[in-house]
């Protein structure tokens, strides 16, 4: 089952998709459920309920037609990890410790839906704007202490992350902090995918694309740390909440080709490391996440209209 949140009026209002065009309200088939899909989750057998529901049900609306926005309204934690990756690893020269995740927290002001636009800060304050294309994990059923054999049955299910990282300020401190949380600079979506129909996430393969062109890509068992070993390790310290959302992490840059002029260019680069194959998203692109199986988040990337010197 694959749902979507969509603007209706002034409201967000969920949806079920039931082909590849087409969607059904959930307010239509199951208008006794809540309008939110945390509250959804936390409701008891509130995702099984939904499912019941929309079982051969026919949409009428396309989702051409309705602008998609993030499915998780107010989320307790937004969590990411860093480094787990090991083709991203072997391209920074970093390190890290391969037992334990390495966290960080993300805000949801920093986070857009599908087809919503990315917002690139003004290269007079940062010129390193980067994509990073994820795996993302939403939790269903809450826990502490959580055994690895048993944490996957609080996933509720998955979808695309696009973790946008302005580099420059992240080395600004120890913490990746301001420069992992910038306005609008990441996204997620289409759509959450449920657990059932996703499969084994080691099973399948993430890519980025940057103006069609394929940036990243790799296959999701090139993890340092898995979704299993992620969600009992933060559950040790947190007690995980329905809707909370895990960005598992980014690959490396694939190797340019010969005629990738943009791509074999460093002295386009602006970021720690010069990375042969990475290419800074700026205004006017569109970046698109694909993980087989599940979707493709696609988002035009803008200027920061907010900005003092930006054109108007």
């Amino acid at each position: 089952m694959k749902i979507i949140a969509y603007a209706d009026g002034n409201a967000t209002a969920l949806g079920v998709v039931t082909s590849p065009t087409h969607f059904v309200a959930v307010a239509e088939i199951a208008p006794e459920l809540p309008s939110s899909l945390i509250a959804i989750l936390e409701s008891e057998h509130g995702l099984a309920r939904l499912r019941d529901a929309a079982a051969g049900a026919v949409g009428q609306r396309a989702l051409d037609s309705v602008r998609l926005k993030p499915f998780l309204e107010r989320p307790n934690a937004m969590w990411a990890l860093a480094l787990n990756f090991k083709s991203h690893l072997a391209e920074t020269g970093l390190q890290t410790n391969g037992d334990y995740p390495h966290l960080f927290l993300r805000t949801p002001a920093s986070y857009v839906g599908a087809g919503e636009a990315v917002v690139a800060p003004p290269e007079a304050v940062a010129r390193a704007f980067d994509y990073e294309g994820e795996l993302g994990v939403v939790i269903g059923k809450p826990g502490r202490y959580i055994p690895e054999q048993r944490a996957l049955e609080h996933v509720a299910g998955y979808t695309c992350v696009n973790e946008g990282s302005v580099r420059e300020y992240q080395v600004h401190n120890r913490q990746f902090g301001l420069g992992k949380n910038f306005e609008a600079s990441g996204s997620y979506g289409p759509w959450l995918m449920t657990a059932d129909e996703f499969g084994d996430p080691a099973t399948h393969t993430v890519q980025t694309r940057l103006n069609g062109v394929v940036r990243q890509r790799a296959r999701l068992d090139d993890m340092l740390c898995g979704v299993a070993r992620v969600i009992s390790y933060l559950s040790q310290g947190y007690n995980l909440r329905p809707g909370d959302l895990i960005a598992m992490g980014t690959p490396g840059a694939l190797k340019p080709q010969p005629d990738d002029v943009a791509g074999r260019d460093l002295s386009r680069q602006y970021g720690l490391f010069k990375v042969p194959g990475l290419v800074h998203m700026r205004a006017g692109d569109v970046v698109e996440v694909e993980i087989d199986g599940l979707g493709i988040l696609r988002n035009p990337v803008v200027g920061d209209e907010a900005h003092p010197g930006a054109q108007r």
